[in-house]
């Protein structure tokens, strides 16, 4: 791989560039696609029907927060979840290490998470300035970037899974959004953690992506449900989904010019 890495810089341009090539807002519109969720999330959500925010107040920011790790991991797998056939036409022509296509989705998905991330500290700062409620804690927020490599190889794993599977089995390309779709629901995105009780905690529980999420708001507001055991079930379920994905992405690497 490391043979290669001019390559991988280049697929990491390549898609950066491709993504918004011939539109108006370019870029932006890394920033606009979460506002726009987030604030139909804070409308039905947070004022249509109720849902707890842990006090976090404007409720806007406790969903742009939950949305920052989700936002990455749905760009990544959006965009290397079916490596083999989006990229058939390349792979049956020219050889390099397969791995490097959905590596490079995962360093440039990188590229859209920093600018949300600037956009939530331009409405978080000023909000917390005026707000005696909330206590970041500092030493979470230093631990944050450990969490976000954590989500880059749960996010790589995931996409390899799918990317290995779905280039025999092709009906999992249709059943992939509907998946991102219920996932989003088993993820403390647009509820806390701690409103869960029962089975759907410990479904939630078993989502490597919950503590990260937690983590997020536990960091810059003081208010999450982050524990060790939580943590060492993310790490666990986070090993054991990469090595799986590599397995499968590795198996249909040998036969997917067969099945593609």
């Amino acid at each position: 791989m490391f043979h290669y890495r001019d390559l991988l810089w280049i697929l990491v341009r390549r898609d950066f560039v491709a993504r918004y090539q011939q539109t108006i807002l370019g870029p932006l519109w890394f920033v606009i696609q979460p506002l726009i969720t987030t604030g139909a999330f804070t409308l039905v959500f947070g004022n249509g029907l109720g849902t707890s925010t842990d006090g976090i107040k404007p409720a806007f920011l406790f969903y742009l927060c939950g949305m920052l790790a989700w936002g990455y991991f749905s760009a990544v797998l959006s965009g290397a979840g079916n490596t083999f056939h989006m990229n058939a036409p390349v792979f049956t022509k020219v050889y390099f290490p397969r791995l490097i296509v959905p590596l490079a989705v995962t360093i440039g998905s990188l590229a859209p998470f920093v600018l949300q991330l600037i956009v939530f500290l331009a409405l978080y700062v000023p909000a917390l300035l005026g707000s005696d409620a909330w206590r970041p804690n500092l030493a979470v927020l230093a631990l944050l970037p450990v969490g976000m490599v954590q989500t880059a190889v749960f996010a790589l794993g995931v996409s390899l899974l799918t990317s290995g599977l779905s280039a025999k089995y092709r009906d999992l390309q249709h059943a992939l959004p509907f998946l991102m779709q219920l996932w989003l629901f088993v993820t403390p995105v647009i509820y806390p953690l701690s409103q869960l009780r029962g089975a759907a905690r410990w479904l939630a529980a078993l989502n490597p992506l919950t503590p990260v999420v937690e983590s997020f708001r536990l960091g810059f507001f003081g208010i999450g449900t982050v524990s060790l055991e939580l943590l060492a079930v993310s790490l666990a379920g986070t090993v054991a989904v990469f090595f799986a994905g590599l397995f499968w992405f590795q198996r249909a690497e040998r036969t997917f010019a067969d099945t593609v």
